[in-house]
């Protein structure tokens, strides 16, 4: 259950090079998103900062990620196969970041990253039974297994880049979800995926010193696709295929916040007969804003939902069903407050207007 001290090390080690090469890195490609002219410059009401501000800082998390897992993780299909899908969704990143991209166009390279990671393996074919009484631990899922795995890799890219709306929160959440599955991948161990989680979390946190209100950099959606593209499928080559546990339900809680805005977004869009890629002011974190809450604020209640459903993703990973059942149930009542808290405070919020000194909301 626990890792050895040789599996401590390379962890250590592999979260150490993440971060400071993520770390070093941002200021050099903070003067090239610059020369390239990657600018966020507020043109509308929905992005809260109001002054130009370089974006495309994910290529240094993007750096950090993946030289540490050449030096620290071993080259199986599966690992090559997602590092291949992160090539992609870099470069379409950076490239949108740039030119800014059809939404269609994004789509397509995110469905043409997602069936590289599928054809190198990254796919699961089944869930665990919600029935915790059960002697039958997992439910087949057959041909639905290509379509649910791109369904759920295309859905959390998505998911953290629509979340990147203020300084630091995208990152700060993405690492506490790295982090949370880092704990749990430990507890079924996945040394693989340890590591690789491991190098994300040290990505993530090299980048936030430059990110965090006041931000210097933004990441664009470079960082943003990136790290929802490797939190999914990580997340099924380690969590999904360990199927003793309650496998599905522990990323689906480690990643719930941008996930859950991800949705609400999408059919609050629909209701009102707009697109789903339609921008809005619908954002969770746009409604803390309109609540009175200023950036910072804001950015702690989201690490705060994160940081305790995370927990209870870790404790669901425990064998006790009598422990599962509570934390599923602390999650349900959790998710049911922050609905009543953020959205029913302020019927109007999202016709308010908030000025801001910082964010890169696109979304």
């Amino acid at each position: 259950m626990f890792p050895n001290l040789a599996l401590w090390l390379r962890l250590l080690l592999a979260l150490t090079a993440a971060f400071v090469i993520s770390f070093i890195m941002t200021p050099p490609v903070k003067r090239f998103a610059e020369l390239v002219g990657a600018i966020d410059i507020p043109k509308d009401e929905r992005r809260v900062h109001n002054h130009p501000i370089p974006r495309m800082g994910g290529l240094a998390i993007f750096l950090g990620f993946v030289i540490s897992l050449l030096l620290f993780v071993p080259m199986s299909t599966q690992v090559m196969g997602m590092l291949l899908g992160a090539v992609i969704i870099a470069v379409m990143g950076a490239v949108d970041d740039i030119v800014s991209l059809n939404a269609w166009v994004k789509l397509a390279g995110q469905v043409l990253a997602a069936l590289v990671a599928i054809r190198c393996g990254i796919v699961f074919d089944a869930i665990s039974n919600p029935n915790f009484f059960s002697d039958i631990t997992t439910i087949p899922i057959g041909f639905l297994s290509i379509p649910l795995t791109l369904l759920w890799i295309i859905a959390c890219t998505n998911a953290v880049n629509l979340i990147d709306g203020l300084d630091g929160l995208a990152v700060g959440v993405s690492g506490i979800s790295s982090l949370t599955m880092l704990v749990v991948a430990l507890f079924v161990s996945e040394p693989s995926i340890s590591i690789i989680l491991a190098a994300l979390t040290g990505a993530c946190v090299g980048f936030m010193p430059y990110n965090m209100n006041p931000a210097k950099i933004f990441m664009g959606d470079v960082g943003s696709q990136l790290l929802g593209f490797v939190l999914s499928t990580v997340s099924i080559m380690g969590l999904f295929k360990f199927h003793a546990i309650i496998s599905f339900l522990v990323p689906l809680l480690a990643l719930a916040v941008p996930l859950a805005d991800t949705i609400f977004a999408f059919f609050r869009r629909i209701f009102r007969g707009q697109s789903p890629f339609h921008a809005d002011k619908g954002h969770f974190h746009h409604r803390l804003l309109a609540m009175g809450l200023n950036q910072k604020q804001a950015v702690a209640v989201l690490y705060g939902v994160s940081a305790v459903l995370g927990l209870l993703a870790v404790l669901l990973a425990g064998k006790s069903a009598i422990v599962r059942m509570v934390c599923l149930a602390a999650a349900f009542f959790i998710s049911i407050a922050v609905w009543l808290f953020v959205f029913h405070h302020n019927p109007n919020i999202h016709t308010e207007h908030h000025d801001g000194s910082d964010s890169q909301d696109k979304k």
